[in-house]
């Protein structure tokens, strides 16, 4: 049987489909309370798709159309960074986040692909089979979007779990991680799309059950929503976030880089509003100071010092750092922490005590894949070519708190950020503080800076940690361990964020087991679709 609507109707609606998902994953245009049931609301449409495909191959059609939507609407700033920053020409750009967002629909469509294969046409009156392809389906989104935030280093962007940072479903996060809100998301939009194609036929009621499951699931979450995973540790610090808003085009301009440094100076040296809330902890963003750190006269670093002594204050900053590591020069992206007391030296040689290194690094931004060495050297952008830093690294310890950075991009993999929560016989005392340090200046006044926020929200959140975030050009804000974005600065503006801030200790069940426990059960429920298909019992026949 034939799609109803032509073909240029039917792609047109699943791309406008991905777009309209693509608006779910920060606030604005939409509400921030609507994001999880346009979101929800969304998949089932498309899910409602590939239920209804004739085939495995149309059902991937179905999904290559919606992933191409998606991503090119929700991922449209990079075409800012590499057109506006990085000097590609126009067309050249624009290609590269159009061959971009068809890589990511890949997974899409073999997440369509998949659950058509497994489970047939999606008819069937029986409770269970109902149930198993609302299962299976979540199980194939919920590992697409697994292996595209794993496979060549992982690009997790646009995970159908932030769009869950609040609502029903933000329960399960500290328990299941983004992952998880996935699988649950899709599980409910799932059991949606089955309800809506049985209504009037004997498969009503038991896609009625699978909805009713999806409600029970929504539910617990509220519940869980309400236990506490952490407790207080130590006493408050007061930190201040600075937002020095440089615009990208004069950050690295030699003839401009000095303004930004003696912006972030004064910003960082301003008096408390309040006598006697005097910050210990100031805290600047990713590369602060745009060149590598002996670069710069000793005079220079004798300036940062005697802030850190008028304030009484610790400094955190980005900087790349240029080391030796025995006879190799080594080239890092990094987060360094100082007072008054730090030799000169130290500073200028980047041998800190506490010092960290990016270890994720961004494709083409701070490393080359191989084979792409062209296209790197046809952009203008700085600093391209990094050396990884270890995937643990010792927190910084400020005042019976242990703060770990994470520096821009890390903190979109939430199983790499919890390495640094628990205790370490190696390194020490688990994170009690997250720091964030980004520069979002590459893609302008665009959603980037509000998805940005959304994901270090749920990292809060899988982590039961505080969030601070110091940005260039937003978006700089605290964030509870419970994902409430207590304060923020308005992007693009220049300004001060001082807050206090409680350390938390405990260990969430996602910090302890990560990802394992939804990927041991979605590999169950594919398992157990394989097998009744392989013996001709389709579950949804």
């Amino acid at each position: 049987m034939k799609p109803v609507l032509p073909f240029w109707r039917y792609s047109l609606q699943l791309v406008l489909l991905g777009a309209v998902h693509a608006l779910c994953f920060a606030p604005e245009p939409l509400p921030g309370v609507t994001l999880p049931y346009v979101q929800v609301a969304a998949l089932a449409c498309f899910a409602a798709y590939v239920f209804n495909a004739r085939s495995a191959k149309q059902a991937a059609l179905a999904g290559f159309l919606f992933g191409l939507g998606q991503f090119t609407v929700g991922l449209y700033w990079i075409y800012i960074s590499l057109h506006l920053y990085g000097g590609l020409p126009s067309p050249m750009a624009a290609g590269a986040v159009l061959l971009l967002a068809a890589a990511e629909a890949l997974f899409a469509t073999a997440a369509a692909a998949l659950t058509r294969w497994m489970c047939g046409d999606s008819r069937g009156t029986a409770y269970g089979k109902q149930l198993l392809t609302a299962a299976i389906w979540a199980s194939c989104w919920a590992g697409a979007e697994w292996l595209r935030g794993t496979l060549f280093t992982g690009f997790p962007w646009l995970n159908a779990g932030y769009a869950h940072a609040d609502g029903p479903l933000s329960g399960w996060a500290p328990i299941v991680g983004v992952y998880g809100l996935a699988w649950l998301a899709a599980y409910i939009a799932g059991a949606i799309a089955l309800l809506t194609r049985a209504r009037g036929t004997e498969a009503e009621a038991p896609a009625a059950t699978a909805v009713a499951v999806g409600i029970v699931l929504a539910v617990a979450g509220m519940a869980l929503g309400q236990i506490t995973w952490s407790q207080p540790a130590g006493a408050p610090l007061l930190a201040r976030l600075v937002q020095g808003n440089i615009p990208q085009s004069e950050k690295f301009d030699p003839q401009l880089m000095q303004k930004g440094l003696d912006t972030y100076a004064q910003l960082a040296a301003l008096p408390p509003k309040q006598t006697g809330s005097d910050p210990k902890l100031i805290i600047l963003p990713e590369t602060v100071m745009p060149m590598f750190q002996d670069s710069y006269s000793e005079q220079l670093w004798r300036q940062w010092l005697a802030i850190a002594q008028e304030r009484n204050a610790t400094i955190i900053m980005g900087i790349p750092l240029h080391t030796q590591q025995g006879n190799a020069d080594r080239y890092t992206n990094s987060a360094i922490a100082f007072n008054a007391q730090t030799p000169v030296e130290q500073l200028r040689a980047g041998t800190l005590p506490m010092h960290y290194d990016k270890h994720h690094l961004v494709p083409f931004g701070e490393f080359v894949p191989p084979g792409f060495r062209w296209f790197v050297d046809a952009m203008e952008i700085p600093l391209g070519d990094f050396n990884r830093g270890a995937p643990r690294q010792r927190a910084f310890a400020l005042d019976g708190q242990f703060i770990a950075p994470n520096i821009c991009y890390e903190d979109v993999f939430g199983e790499e950020i919890i390495q640094a929560v628990p205790d370490s016989p190696a390194h020490g005392p688990g994170a009690t503080i997250l720091v964030n340090l980004s520069n979002l200046g590459w893609f302008g006044d665009s959603w980037a800076l509000r998805q940005h926020l959304q994901i270090s929200r749920m990292r809060a959140m899988e982590t039961a940690r505080p969030m601070l975030r110091a940005t260039n050009t937003g978006m700089t804000a605290a964030i509870d361990p419970d994902g409430t974005v207590r304060a923020v600065l308005p992007a693009h503006t220049i300004g001060v964020l001082d807050v206090e801030v409680q350390g938390t200790r405990g260990l969430t069940p996602y910090v302890r087991w990560g990802n394992a426990p939804i990927l041991a059960l979605l590999v169950l429920f594919l398992l157990v679709g394989l097998y009744l298909f392989r013996r001709g019992q389709r579950p949804a026949q």
